[in-house]
């Protein structure tokens, strides 16, 4: 636990910080076709990662699959450490300007020593006392955690039903979400770019930024939902290979469905918080990690005392919620925003 705990505490920087540098470097327009890109290709590992591990794990032994692991991390930290010279160019990173600001008037060059800073990483979720933020927030953790509670026990729910031992062909079984994944991603950063430039043209050149979610509307109140109720009903009840190859379907669409929600609903976190957009995208993803984690035991438990069916059925109805919490932001966005300012982009800074 301790070691998955590091390993958790390594990877997700690269979330938060890749999509702040991406509400840097793309425009207003640009910004959902690239998080979508973004994501995508984030997402590309958790398409092909079962099937992989799957294949090492029935033919040779799973201590491969973290040897590889840690050897990619190794690679990644080479290339950025040595092809990414602009993120450590002296004097421009946080910390030198932090020490910059220690360094008293009076205190000659070089008579500075170190100092122990107390740094609060909990500091970040405080911007979640915007309505705006906490209600993407909360969507999104609703629409993910249907992807969570489908993909945790599949081995127990799809596999057992359908007779799936080999452990190659269980982590085939989660290619259709993850292929989903990898679509929806970028399907759906393209259509919100396109949404925000039409709406802005009908408004003679106004933006408003929710209306980057009006795509994520349709998806939360039907894909996400129903694939997941879907899912749980044929796995319970249509037993002949038929039924499995439904229950892909509803993977699949579960995937896209899930993308077409957290797509929009990243870029607009950015949008709304260009200015601070590693932070929010921290405090969103921090939000969602601890609600979903804290989510999936209690389901899992449920899984086991009133069954596949039932603990889907809930699932959705929570995700109909999230699509509730993203309509009233679409449909109030601008008086929620009125509500609590904590610093939010104009048109001018987007």
């Amino acid at each position: 636990m301790l070691w998955r705990f590091v390993q958790t505490f390594g990877g997700s920087p690269g979330l938060s910080v890749g999509a702040g540098v991406i509400g840097d470097i793309y425009r207003l327009e640009e910004r959902g076709t690239a998080m979508g890109i973004f994501f995508g290709a984030c997402l590309l590992g958790p398409a092909l990662a079962p099937l992989v591990g799957g294949i090492i794990t029935q033919y040779a032994s799973w201590r491969i699959m973290q040897l590889f692991l840690g050897a990619g991390g190794l690679i990644a930290f080479i290339l950025i450490a040595f092809f990414c010279p602009e993120t450590s160019i002296p004097g421009s990173r946080g910390i030198d300007k932090k020490r910059a600001e220690l360094v008293t008037r009076d205190e000659a060059p070089g008579e500075h020593w170190f100092k122990i800073i107390w740094i609060n990483p909990l500091q970040t979720l405080y911007m979640l006392r915007s309505p705006n933020l906490l209600a993407v927030a909360l969507a999104g953790s609703t629409v993910l955690l249907t992807d969570y509670v489908i993909l945790t026990p599949l081995a127990s729910t799809v596999g057992a039903q359908y007779g799936i031992s080999n452990q190659a062909a269980l982590g085939a079984c989660y290619i259709p979400i993850g292929l989903g994944n990898f679509i929806g991603a970028p399907a759906a950063g393209y259509l919100s770019d396109q949404i925000v430039k039409r709406r802005r043209i009908q408004r003679n050149g106004v933006w408003y930024p929710e209306d980057r979610l009006i795509g994520t509307l349709w998806a939360s109140a039907t894909l996400v939902p129903l694939s997941t109720l879907g899912l749980g009903l044929i796995t319970t009840y249509v037993e002949s290979m038929w039924g499995l190859w439904m229950a892909f379907v509803c993977l699949f669409a579960n995937g896209i469905g899930v993308d077409l929600v957290l797509s929009p609903s990243t870029a607009y976190v950015v949008d709304i918080m260009h200015s601070r957009s590693a932070e929010s995208m921290a405090a969103n993803n921090g939000f969602r990690s601890l609600l979903i984690s804290a989510a999936l035991a209690i389901f899992m438990t449920l899984l086991d005392k009133i069954g596949l069916v039932w603990t889907n059925a809930i699932v959705a109805i929570l995700a109909w919620f999230g699509f509730g919490l993203l309509w009233l932001t679409v449909r109030y966005g601008e008086q929620m925003r009125a509500w609590v300012d904590i610093g939010y982009t104009t048109i001018e800074n987007a």
